[in-house]
């Protein structure tokens, strides 16, 4: 059996900064710090996903297979406490179910030209 870390909320939440930020995706942590200046949709995406739940947020992006190749890199451990997703679970959630997998094409597009505008002012600048 390996020694996997696991971490609380209070844990997540010490490492939301610049310097040392960790990401919470789909039950497992990632430290995402030396991904910030690379990241295609700017670092303000995942400062704002710092230290909570990034799941939703990271699925409805609809990120390649490339982008979760990268995560297997950066695993750091993993969660235990409430996720997004149980917490609706146990709420009660919706009993209908999407015929989409989680991806809105119209949020990835609308990322998609704002990264390409702060790509074109940065190469102005």
């Amino acid at each position: 059996m390996s020694d996997v870390k696991v971490f609380t909320l209070e844990d997540l939440q010490a490492h939301k900064s610049r310097e040392d930020l960790y990401l919470l995706i789909s039950g497992k942590v990632y430290d995402a710090t030396q991904f910030l200046d690379e990241h295609p949709g700017g670092d303000e995406v995942l400062l704002e996903e710092a230290g909570r739940d990034g799941t939703e947020a990271f699925e409805d992006v609809g990120h390649s297979d490339e982008a979760r190749d990268m995560l297997v890199k950066m695993f750091v451990g993993n969660f235990d406490g409430p996720t997004k997703s149980s917490a609706k679970a146990s709420a009660g959630g919706s009993t209908t179910t999407s015929s989409s997998s989680g991806t809105n094409p119209l949020l990835f597009v609308v990322l998609a030209g704002v990264g390409a505008f702060l790509a074109w002012r940065l190469f102005l600048a």
